[in-house]
């Protein structure tokens, strides 16, 4: 039985940053994925991998795996990098790109 703990990153969907900052414990799986023969659904036997624990800090989520003698592997999150343009750069008259329709 293991596990990851990581923080989760925006969804493409959003614009700002709703819904991260937390950190979450999720088990791996322990039995591969098949498929149901009549339905064409994936299933699984496995109900761990149903879990999935929230703490709000890196710490809590450490010394929960450690106390209930969880293996774990703590995934660092990337920092997106963000360029700052402005609407004004797309009319510059030294664009490296030249802009035409």
């Amino acid at each position: 039985m293991s596990a990851r703990i990581f923080s989760p990153a925006k969804t493409a969907m959003q614009s700002g940053k709703a819904k991260t900052g937390h950190w979450v414990l999720e088990f791996d799986p322990e039995k591969p994925r098949k498929i149901d023969p009549l339905m064409g659904y994936t299933t699984s036997g496995d109900m761990k991998s149903q879990i999935r624990l929230i703490f709000p800090t890196r710490e809590e989520a450490v010394a929960y795996a450690e106390k209930h003698a969880i293996a774990f592997r703590v995934e660092e999150p990337k920092e997106a990098k963000r360029r700052q343009i402005s609407y004004a750069e797309n009319f510059r008259y030294d664009r490296k790109i030249p802009w035409t329709h």
